[in-house]
């Protein structure tokens, strides 16, 4: 169970609340800048994420946030500021995070099963040229039944819809074993109802693992995420489920209309 108090989230365990505070750190970002070829794109980003967060980071494109996914995943080292995951350095504590794209590149023809791609995810966990065991059957197993795909775990992927392919790829990252889902706009191509059953998949699944999100659906984020915060370069970010205008504003640098007409919520292009 959940519940509010004085603006922190707590969590009822072992019969008391336990404050987000006393929970354990699993990604600690310390005046984190980064960027390409000179050019900063994030300035001075501090953010800290609790076991069992489910964050939601929202922005204008060309924001930042694709740089902060590939610095928590290790593909892109900091130009200043200290980055830790569960407690120790990215190239470490990357192994316990669970990655899902924003697309991926694939054959439609290519006779790769449900299965197959899922088991991709235990690569991270066997040695070169090891088989797989029946340890990694059953986790794959448990990763397809959580996502409630284990009765297509023989269909070819190309066959499956944007949403159902979307479940694979968590089942995928689910197989990793990860302590942290870090995910890339996860509904960006599908519509809107596929998109809510995949928000609440992830509300199910944050009972076991802390999750952190980007998107662009502000319906989403207000809706199922537990903490919210908008990436700017500069990272607007108060431990607090509240999607204000100010913190809108700040981030987007224009005023901010949210609209809804049985459609998510919209933000309106940046204008003079």
């Amino acid at each position: 169970m959940e519940g509010w108090k004085d603006g922190k989230l707590e969590d009822w365990k072992d019969g008391r609340m336990e404050r987000a505070d006393e929970r354990r750190e699993v990604i600690s970002v310390r005046h984190l800048w980064a960027g390409y070829e000179g050019e900063q794109v994030l300035e001075d980003v501090n953010l800290t994420v609790y076991e069992r967060d489910f964050i939601g980071l929202i922005g204008p494109n060309g924001g930042g946030k694709t740089t902060l996914v590939r610095v928590l995943l290790g593909l892109l080292p900091p130009t200043r500021g200290e980055v830790q995951i569960m407690g120790r350095s990215v190239g470490e504590g990357r192994r316990d995070i669970g990655y899902v794209p924003q697309t991926v590149q694939f054959d439609r023809d290519f006779p790769i099963s449900v299965w197959d791609v899922t088991r991709m995810g235990r690569l991270g966990k066997r040695r070169p040229l090891q088989r797989y065991t029946a340890r990694d059957n059953e986790v794959v197993a448990e990763a397809l039944r959580n996502v409630d795909l284990l009765d297509l775990r023989d269909r070819p992927i190309g066959e499956l819809s944007g949403g159902q392919r979307q479940r694979v790829y968590i089942a995928r990252a689910l197989a990793a074993e990860p302590r942290i889902l870090l995910l890339d706009e996860p509904t960006a191509s599908v519509d809107p109802k596929v998109s809510t059953s995949i928000y609440e998949l992830l509300s199910r699944l944050n009972a076991q693992v802390t999750i952190v999100m980007i998107s662009h659906d502000m319906s989403a984020v207000s809706s199922y995420v537990k903490t919210v915060g908008c990436l700017n370069r500069h990272l607007f970010y108060h431990n607090d489920s509240q999607l204000t205008a100010e913190m809108l504003e700040l981030a987007y640098q224009c005023p901010v209309d949210l609209i809804a007409h049985g459609v998510p919520h919209r933000v309106f292009p940046e204008h003079e």
